[in-house]
């Protein structure tokens, strides 16, 4: 009645709806109750959580930031009906991106895995992957190295073509920071990257050993998969690049200022990637008793 008060008289509009005039003056007067005084606290919060997401969070990650970062426990129903209120929602997966060409003559890595992504630490497995993202420009190719525990993105590379270096950078930037003890398995499908002479040499003189999935099969690299859903949905669908540069540019704030160290992860107890790796060096390095 209140919104549409401009354009109908309020006794009007309380005959339609079957209420009293002074009923609808008396609400107005009437103080404000403390749910809806909460549910407007309640609304600021969510809609900073929203935005610092940078518009991707649904009711799970701001319920779990609510609790992680404010100590404020309510439900997914209620958190919910207020985002519906304001209009917020989060954004859902839908298909992944893969490029994945194959040399017939190469010889495939046996499958170390098989679908069991578990590692209990990091540095214990790595999947990998390449993605294709389209800009005004032409394509622009992105190899990317995820540890398999923390979800981290340990390193990445971005090129014009899908020569064999792409994967070689990657793998170099993992490496370089994270320095991996020996034992680490190194996951990825068959791509002819993957299964070249340059990158298994390169494998062999880091101490690490490759697994490959079966052939045609997004199961057997299903973690890796599912990064390339979460950029896709959460960057490439909801913007246009213009020039390579351009994407460059976004997936690297993506990626370092985003997904590593603030994006909440579901499988990670909604903790993010770089935090739950500190998580696993503090459990590492405190005394026993």
């Amino acid at each position: 009645m209140q919104r549409e008060r401009a354009t109908h008289h309020i006794a009007a509009m309380a005959r339609t709806l079957g209420v009293s005039p002074s009923g609808f003056y008396a609400q107005r007067t009437r103080p404000k109750s403390l749910r809806a005084l909460e549910n407007e606290v309640l609304a600021a919060m969510i809609g900073r959580i929203h935005a610092d997401s940078r518009g991707t969070y649904g009711t799970p990650r701001v319920q779990a930031e609510l609790r992680i970062a404010s100590g404020i426990g309510i439900s997914r129903k209620r958190i919910a009906r207020i985002m519906r209120q304001e209009g917020l929602q989060g954004v859902s997966r839908r298909r992944g991106i893969h490029t994945t060409i194959r040399d017939a003559a190469a010889v495939a890595a046996p499958d170390l895995v098989d679908r069991d992504f578990g590692a209990t630490s990091p540095n214990q497995l790595w999947v990998a992957d390449i993605t294709s993202i389209a800009t005004g420009e032409g394509f622009l190719y992105l190899a990317f190295v995820l540890d398999a525990c923390s979800r981290r993105v340990a390193g990445w590379a971005m090129r014009t073509t899908l020569e064999t270096e792409i994967v070689t950078s990657a793998l170099d930037m993992a490496l370089a920071r994270t320095r991996p003890a020996p034992g680490l398995v190194h996951h990825s499908d068959h791509g002819s990257q993957y299964t070249s002479f340059a990158f298994g040499r390169r494998l062999q003189e880091a101490g690490i050993t490759p697994s490959m999935g079966s052939v045609g099969d997004c199961f057997d690299n299903a973690m890796a998969e599912s990064f390339n859903a979460t950029l896709e949905c959460e960057l490439l669908d909801r913007e246009t690049f213009r020039t390579r540069e351009e994407a460059r540019t976004k997936v690297f704030d993506f990626i370092e200022t985003f997904y590593n160290p603030r994006r909440r992860h579901s499988a990670l107890d909604y903790a993010s990637p770089m935090e739950y790796e500190r998580r696993c060096q503090e459990t590492v390095s405190a005394p026993s008793v």
